[in-house]
């Protein structure tokens, strides 16, 4: 499929405890290992280059019951993993990402209980976890910093979800901005801004109301001098995966300062209209010009740091013929060379995703791939969707053209990639 398309490199992800079957590097799993070189080097045959996540959310479960990222030793373990990983892989991998969506990690995982491990400690364990999950992959930089970058001449940066929070009016200007502090910021800005610590903004809000409810301190844990150094400068890209945008608003009557959470910490709504919906299913929601401001931001708040889009796409229902996915791809990818034109620096983007997968809590009726996968078959039968086409003309002739209309007969692979 990745011929066929012909794409310039693969992001995929590490299972750490495929590797790491006890969690512990006190136990290697010689199997897990030869599967990735395995794939590495049939990639590298193509000349496509490896990107490989370190953390896609699948902790070993032991670990998991030692209190997973909550946990202050997380930092040791995953410094561990990650220097198996590059002890293994780093001779051909050149692009490496620690972790992958700090936010859904931290706050869905921790925080509201939608996403594995299924905690409800919102406002005290997912800001526990964002604390230790960001020191983890700045152990795993620092590792590959001093370590292993000499001699493996590769990249290493962390990659974080974002939409963009536009405000529903002038007078929600303020609720967007926090919204942005809460969500991208709260991530970014330790890594990437030049005062370092936590988002000054987030910060505030937390301790005020950590006050208003009679905690003795504030929610949020402190970042030492030491770990705010620590953190400073420990990505060599901006990794960024966008899919939509949010219409922001305040309502003052969802805050009663009564149960900490971070919905009450922020204390923002957020809707999507209804003309943003591609299909009559409304599962594909498209406002491309939230990417351009999303790059925007990013360009102006942190220095224009290198930027690499790791994940942007939707899901469809449509079978073969997604159209809408279609429309999706040329309007975001329409909005990136927008935002380059104005000075973004993007090296690289990544659509999501090659073939349809497991989502999570949505099971496989969630379809984002531009391959579909029919999983009644034992062989589970990988078909090109026109949306496959279509990426391919845009990889094979470097052009957005919107007009473009595929022969979706057959799908051929040029050797000469």
């Amino acid at each position: 499929m990745l011929r066929e398309v012909g794409v310039d490199f693969y992001r995929f992800s590490l299972s750490w405890p495929r590797i790491l079957p006890t969690g512990f590097p006190d136990e290697i799993n010689q199997a897990g290992v030869d599967y990735y070189n395995n794939l590495i080097d049939e990639l590298l045959k193509y000349n496509i280059q490896p990107m490989v996540t370190l953390y896609h959310w699948d902790l070993p479960q032991k670990l998991q019951e030692l209190g997973g990222w909550a946990n202050p030793h997380s930092v040791d373990w995953f410094g561990d993993f990650a220097k198996v990983a590059f002890n293994a892989f780093g001779d051909r991998v050149k692009l490496w990402v620690t972790i992958n969506e700090p936010t859904q990690i931290c706050y869905n995982g921790y925080g509201n209980g939608q996403l594995a491990p299924f905690l409800t400690f919102s406002g005290v364990g997912d800001y526990m976890c964002a604390k230790y999950l960001l020191l983890a992959h700045a152990r795993a930089y620092h590792i590959y910093n001093e370590e292993f970058r000499s001699t493996q001449q590769g990249s290493i940066f962390i990659t974080y979800s974002a939409g963009w929070q536009e405000p529903a009016s002038d007078e929600d200007v303020a609720a967007a901005q926090e919204a942005v502090a809460f969500d991208l910021d709260q991530y970014a800005y330790p890594i990437f801004s030049k005062s370092g610590g936590w988002h000054p903004l987030f910060q505030e809000i937390i301790a005020k109301k950590s006050a208003e409810q009679g905690f003795l301190r504030s929610r949020l844990p402190e970042l030492s001098d030491e770990e705010i150094k620590y953190l400073q400068g420990t990505s060599d890209y901006f990794g960024l995966n966008h899919y939509s945008t949010y219409i922001i608003y305040r309502n003052q009557s969802v805050s009663t300062h009564a149960i900490p959470s971070r919905e009450d910490d922020l204390n923002v709504m957020w809707f999507q209209p209804a003309e943003w919906w591609l299909d009559e299913n409304d599962t594909v929601k498209s406002a491309p010009w939230g990417f351009r401001k999303l790059l925007q931001y990013i360009r102006e708040q942190y220095d224009n740091p290198p930027v690499y889009v790791t994940e942007n796409g939707c899901s469809s229902l449509a079978s073969i013929d997604d159209d809408n996915r279609v429309s999706y791809y040329r309007g975001y990818l329409g909005a990136m060379l927008d935002a380059i034109a104005e000075g973004s620096d993007v090296r690289g983007y990544t659509a999501w995703s090659l073939m349809d997968n497991f989502e999570w809590r949505k099971g496989y009726t969630e379809k984002f791939g531009i391959y579909e996968v029919d999983f009644t078959s034992p062989e589970r039968t990988r078909t090109p969707r026109k949306s496959a086409f279509v990426y391919k003309e845009i990889l094979r002739s470097r052009t957005l053209d919107y007009n473009y209309e595929p022969d979706t007969t057959v799908m051929t692979i040029d050797e000469g990639h």
